[in-house]
C-alpha cells in the first residue's frame, strides 16, 4: 500500500496508477509529515519535493531522513536545472534517498524497483571535483543549468575523507531483535575485559540515552561519514545500523529473533525478504530454540546462519558473548575448555 504526498506537481501525478490508501495535498512542514507518518504502515511513499514547507532549505529534507524510513519515499523533484544537478542529487544521496525522479515513469518504475547506493553511486560527489556534465540516471532529467553555483557550494561542504578503521554494523532484520543492545554490550565487553579502544554509533535514533553512557554517540544519517572521519584513534568502531546502507560499514550482521510471530510479521511485510538476506551473516538472537531446529530453519530459509545467541546477563561477562567476538575475529581467545560454557554448542551456534 503506498501513501501520496502531493501539492504543485498534483497534475503530474494524477496519472498514478498504483493503489495508494492515504493522500494529503498541501504544503506541510517536515514535522507534520514524519507525525502523520512515522507509525503508520506503507509500501512507499510518493512525494511532491514541493509539498515540503520551505523545501529549497535542506534542512527540512534532512529532517525526513531521519524521522521516516528513507528507503520507501520516492522524491518527485522539480524538473528544473536546480533539482536536477548532481551537486544538488548528490547531497540527496549523503542522506540516505537514493529514490528520485523527475517524471510519473519514474515514480512508477521506482515504486516496483527501488534504488540502492550502487544505482546511484556514480552520482555522489564526496570530493572537490571540476565541475562537469551530470550524468544520466533512468526517470531523472539532468542539466547542466545553473550548476556552477551549486558545485561551488558542494566544494565548499566535503565530506571528510574515512579512515581505514575497522567498522562493523548490527542491523535488526526481524522488528526489535536486538542490534541495540548488542551493541553497547560488545563495546563494554572489549573495553572492560579486552583492553579495546571502542566508539559506539546509533543512526537515526536516540535509544542510546536510555543507557546512561555519555561515550555512547547518537547522529542522524548525514553525520555519519563526518563521525566515522573523527574515529581514527579507536581499534573498532561498533555500528546501530537501523535502516543505513550496507555499504556504509566495512561489514553487517543481521539480526533475527525467531519466534512465530517475529518471523511471520517480516515475511508478511517482505515476502521475499530471505532471498534479499541470502548472502548476508545472520545472527540469531534472543534464541531459546534448539540447535536442531535453527539448523532446519537455515534450511528452509536458506539463510547462511552465521551463529546464534542464547540470552546472556549483559551485567557480567559472558562466554557467549566472548564467543561471538572471536567468532567476528575481533578478539582471539582459546575457548577451546568448558571454563563457563556447557558441553556441545552451548551458548552459540555456528553452521
Amino acid at each position: 500500500m503506498n501513501v501520496l504526498i502531493t501539492n504543485q506537481q498534483e497534475t503530474l501525478l494524477s496519472g498514478l496508477t498504483v493503489e495508494i490508501i492515504k493522500t494529503l495535498r498541501g504544503e506541510y512542514e517536515a514535522e507534520e509529515i514524519i507525525g502523520t507518518f512515522s507509525n503508520f504502515f506503507f509500501g512507499r511513499m510518493i512525494l511532491d519535493l514541493t509539498a515540503i514547507k520551505d523545501y529549497q532549505n535542506l534542512t527540512n529534507i534532512q529532517k525526513l531522513s531521519i524521522g521516516l524510513p528513507v528507503e520507501k519515499i520516492i522524491l518527485l523533484l522539480p524538473a528544473n536545472g536546480n533539482y536536477s544537478t548532481n551537486a544538488y542529487l548528490s547531497k540527496l544521496i549523503s542522506m540516505g534517498f537514493y529514490n528520485f525522479t523527475t517524471n510519473l515513469e519514474g515514480v512508477e518504475y521506482l515504486i516496483n524497483n527501488p534504488n540502492t547506493y550502487k544505482d546511484v553511486a556514480h552520482l555522489h560527489q564526496i570530493e572537490p571535483v571540476m565541475p562537469v556534465a551530470p550524468m544520466p540516471i533512468p526517470g531523472v532529467v539532468t542539466t547542466a543549468s545553473n550548476s556552477q553555483p551549486v558545485q561551488e557550494e558542494m566544494q565548499q561542504a566535503v565530506i571528510p575523507e574515512t579512515p581505514q578503521i575497522r567498522t562493523i554494523g548490527i542491523k535488526n532484520a526481524t522488528d526489535s531483535a536486538g542490534a541495540t543492545t548488542l551493541v553497547v554490550t560488545m563495546k563494554k565487553e572489549l573495553e572492560k575485559f579486552h583492553g579495546l579502544s571502542v566508539k559506539a554509533i546509533e543512526v537515526g535514533k536516540r535509544d542510546f540515552v536510555y543507557f546512561n553512557d555519555k561515550s555512547l554517540v547518537s547522529i542522524g544519517k548525514p553525520e555519519f561519514l563526518s563521525e566515522i572521519s573523527k574515529s581514527a584513534n579507536y581499534d573498532l568502531v561498533l555500528v546501530d545500523m537501523n535502516d543505513m546502507d550496507d555499504n556504509a560499514v566495512s561489514e553487517v550482521y543481521y539480526l533475527i529473533e525467531p519466534s512465530i510471530i517475529k518471523i511471520n510479521k517480516i515475511v508478511k511485510r517482505d515476502k521475499n525478504i530471505f532471498q534479499k538476506l541470502k548472502d548476508e551473516k545472520i545472527i540469531i538472537n534472543k534464541s531459546m530454540i534448539s540447535n536442531d531446529e535453527i539448523s532446519e530453519f537455515a534450511a528452509e530459509s536458506g539463510l547462511k546462519i552465521f551463529t546464534a545467541l542464547r540470552p546472556f546477563n549483559d551485567r557480567s561477562r559472558s562466554q557467549v558473548l566472548t564467543s561471538l567476538l572471536n567468532r567476528m575475529g575481533i578478539i582471539q581467545t582459546d575457548t577451546s575448555d568448558n571454563g563457563g560454557r556447557s558441553s556441545g554448542f552451548g551458548g552459540i551456534f555456528r553452521h
